[in-house]
């Protein structure tokens, strides 16, 4: 055999060495095309992730999604088989590689090992317990604005300051502190910088896995290069050093520590330590979560709230008056004051509904035997997907008017409509990978907004100048208002 070799020339071994694997990658896209060959889709998307890329690139890949559907039906072929999409979310660090979280993990056994210990945590029932930690960050709010704005009729980014609000109320909840942002009214640490150039790195690469791998999860671009997820991590991992150290050093205190003041960080640490086969790593991971999903996505909720209520300002009367007749207490609501009301509750779910701050679609894979919807059978191994931005716009389950803002959809519709609503709306995702923190942004929200709109007459300049930008997490920004202190119960002229 040695001796066949010699005889061959040099240039057909390499051509050889060339064309095989090339040969070998035409033939697994010809199988995959003649698999979903009659799944209606654009030609780009067929032979390539690329044009996923370009879109989610873009800024706007919801838009593009939406248009999709719009000219190809109910199911569309969006790339060759999909990707592996969750992977380029998990933070890397040389020490210990990619690192799972509840919401990246594809292994269900580790799925489940992950979300079980904490999911008490996250019930409402517990949720309400921080309210006084929540209050204490809505009187920094109250005295920032009253100082800042209402006593020099500043102009300001409402949307902004949602993002700080939501982000020390996760600070305060998960460490007991505050990052700082209200105080010093900026973005203390350039932490939320990092999580947004995160999303930026991680969005891209959601559509080409492999290619993440490559250019960001491995040990020789770690030791070049700090990528922004490696700054996220530090700063977890050194809290959680700091906070263990505390408390094997202050152990007695520690236990007596009323228990409405404790942190997650706290329970996360607690957790792990009595618990049978929890990794070290898991406090990370819960912790990181906590850092990344658990601030960026409420506070965009909150701010499409209040565009829409200062858009559309006979909705924002309708509230007012709710709120007033209710006699929701000032300057803070009570959770018991808002937890039920019908209005309150339209305009929660409608922001929930239009501006989903998840905006790519939540990935799935066919199992074995396939599966066939709408008509179309899928078959296994592909990789399927729904984005919330379009399926929470279905004119069929949400009426022609599907595109706007209108909260009474949800108290015009019967229970049974209303409940079939809800259950298809997948802002939070669905089923076993639902939204572990979904009670938490949703207690936020019926806090601020509230507080809001009863201790402050809001204008806004120019709604033109309110943006979105679409890197997985749909980012707002430029809700440019004025506000004074409102002195009555009376409600804001439309």
């Amino acid at each position: 055999m040695p001796e066949l070799l010699d005889e061959v020339p040099l240039w057909i071994i390499l051509r050889a060495l060339f064309c095989l694997p090339l040969a070998g990658f035409l033939l697994q896209r010809w199988h995959v095309w003649w698999r979903l060959r009659h799944i209606p889709g654009p030609v780009s998307a067929i032979v390539s992730d690329v044009a996923r890329v370009r879109w989610v690139h873009a800024k706007t890949a919801h838009l593009k999604h939406q248009n999709l559907h719009e000219q190809y039906g109910d199911v569309v072929r969006m790339g060759p088989n999909m990707g592996n999409f969750y992977l380029p979310l998990r933070p890397y660090s040389r020490a210990g590689g990619a690192l799972p979280a509840i919401f990246t993990c594809l292994d269900e056994e580790m799925h489940s090992n992950l979300k079980k210990p904490v999911a008490q945590i996250f019930s409402l029932s517990n949720v309400v317990t921080f309210e006084s930690l929540v209050d204490d960050v809505l009187h920094v709010v109250a005295k920032q604005f009253d100082g800042r704005f209402c006593a020099n009729d500043e102009i300001f980014d409402l949307s902004e300051w949602l993002q700080f609000f939501a982000f020390d109320v996760m600070g305060t909840l998960t460490f007991n502190k505050r990052y700082g942002f209200l105080e010093e009214g900026k973005d203390v640490g350039g932490k939320l910088d990092a999580v947004w150039l995160f999303m930026k790195q991680a969005a891209p690469m959601m559509q080409v896995p492999w290619l993440d791998k490559i250019l960001y999860k491995n040990r020789v671009v770690d030791s070049l290069r700090q990528t922004p997820g490696n700054s996220l991590l530090g700063f977890v991992g050194d809290t959680i050093r700091e906070r263990q150290s505390r408390l094997k050093a202050e152990a007695k205190e520690h236990a007596e520590l009323q228990n409405e003041r404790r942190d997650f960080l706290d329970r996360y640490i607690e957790i792990q330590r009595r618990g049978d086969n929890i990794p070290a790593w898991a406090v990370t991971s819960w912790t990181f979560s906590n850092v990344i999903a658990g601030s960026d996505s409420v506070g965009t909720v909150m701010q499409t709230v209040m565009y829409n209520l200062l858009k559309r300002p006979y909705t924002l009367k309708k509230l007012v008056r709710e709120l007033d007749e209710a006699g929701v207490s000032r300057p803070y609501p009570k959770w018991t004051e808002v937890s039920s009301l019908p209005y309150l509750d339209a305009c929660v779910l409608e922001a929930l509904r239009v501006h989903p701050p998840f905006a790519l679609p939540f990935e799935r894979v066919v199992p074995e035997g396939g599966v066939t919807v709408l008509g179309h059978f899928l078959p296994a191994g592909t990789i399927v997907g729904a984005n919330p931005y379009v399926t929470n716009r279905c004119r069929k389950m949400y009426g022609e008017d599907a595109e706007f803002w209108r909260p009474e959809r949800w108290l015009e519709a019967d229970a049974d409509h209303k409940r079939k609503m809800e259950n298809v709306m997948l802002t939070f995702g669905a089923g076993r990978r639902i939204c572990l923190g979904r009670y938490i942004g949703i207690f936020e929200i019926k806090k601020i907004v509230p507080f809001l709109v009863l201790n402050y007459e809001i204008q806004a300049i120019d709604h033109t100048t309110f943006k979105a930008e679409n890197y997985w997490f749909l980012r707002q920004r430029g809700l440019y208002t004025q506000i004074q202190k409102r002195r009555s119960k009376s409600t804001p002229e439309t």
